[in-house]
């Protein structure tokens, strides 16, 4: 196993906003300097979101973390000083003034990019806090404090479709089992 191998992943603080934007940048600038061993991935964490312009349904991606870049990558050599002196990049999570870059925990990596344990999974599979037709209350989110039905049930994403009464119309919201809470 050579040095280039062992990558870990680090973030990127950068200018909210810009994130896709310096995203491509750092992948050209890697590719340019020929580092591209060292670096193996460049991600903006995003999320599904659904908007409702003039009545239709519109799918966008919304930036989970706005101002930070997740990459995977060994940070040998000029790794991080190409990185840093792309525009609009502030610098790594965790430095210090002049430190080195704090790698991210495996934990808080499956935690951000959605993967969880094995085991969790399976414990949590054996029992799902909710039943169809249910009233649940919305905790979180801009929905916060109203109240819905349960029409769906997704075990999988642990995902809820919660038909939600808005200005005296139905509104179906897919919320987590997070964003929701039992009256």
């Amino acid at each position: 196993m050579t040095d280039t191998d062992v990558k870990k992943w680090y973030v990127v603080r950068t200018v909210s906003g810009q994130e896709n934007k310096i995203k491509t940048y750092i992948e050209s600038e890697i590719d340019r300097h020929g580092l591209s061993s060292f670096v193996a991935d460049v991600l903006v964490p995003t999320e599904k979101v659904i908007q409702i312009r003039k009545g239709k349904k519109i799918n966008k991606e919304r930036v989970f973390f706005p101002g930070y870049i997740m990459v995977k990558a060994n940070l040998a050599g000029e790794v991080p000083h190409v990185i840093r002196s792309i525009t609009n990049v502030i610098g790594f999570l965790g430095e210090t003034k002049g430190g080195e870059p704090v790698p991210l925990r495996e934990s808080e990596v499956n935690r951000m990019l959605g993967k969880v344990d094995e085991l969790a999974v399976q414990s949590d599979n054996v029992a799902i806090p909710f039943t169809l037709s249910e009233t649940v209350k919305v905790i979180d989110g801009p929905f916060n404090g109203f109240n819905g039905t349960i029409e769906k049930i997704n075990e999988e994403k642990r995902k809820l479709e919660v038909m939600v009464k808005i200005f005296g119309r139905k509104t179906p919201l897919e919320l987590s089992y997070m964003q929701v809470e039992k009256i």
